[in-house]
């Protein structure tokens, strides 16, 4: 996963990844388990945060869209990235770029 291999510069940037599984506790902490993530993935079955962010079912699928958002710590969204498709996921780089 390329914010796993790069997870290290994020956090020397004083920058925290958390990803978002529209899915049940257990089988977000199933893909913490497969991705080997050190970063937080959040459990939302319900949908209030994918819907609050405007990407779950965006593409018809029933599930949330990727998608990127840095928020400020004033709560401010300073830049997102939403996908064309499921496989449509900036590189952990182009994110990087965009960091205060």
């Amino acid at each position: 996963m390329d914010l796993q291999a790069n997870y290290a510069q994020f956090q020397e940037r004083q920058t925290e990844v958390i990803a978002l599984a529209v899915q049940d506790t257990a089988r977000a902490q199933r893909m913490v388990e497969l991705v080997g993530a050190s970063f937080p993935i959040l459990a939302d079955p319900g949908h209030q945060a994918a819907d609050a962010y405007g990407v779950y079912n965006l593409l018809g699928d029933g599930i949330a869209t990727p998608a990127v958002f840095i928020i400020d710590r004033a709560g401010q969204i300073v830049w997102s990235y939403i996908a064309k498709d499921a496989n449509d996921r900036p590189a952990a780089q182009a994110i990087l770029q965009h960091l205060p």
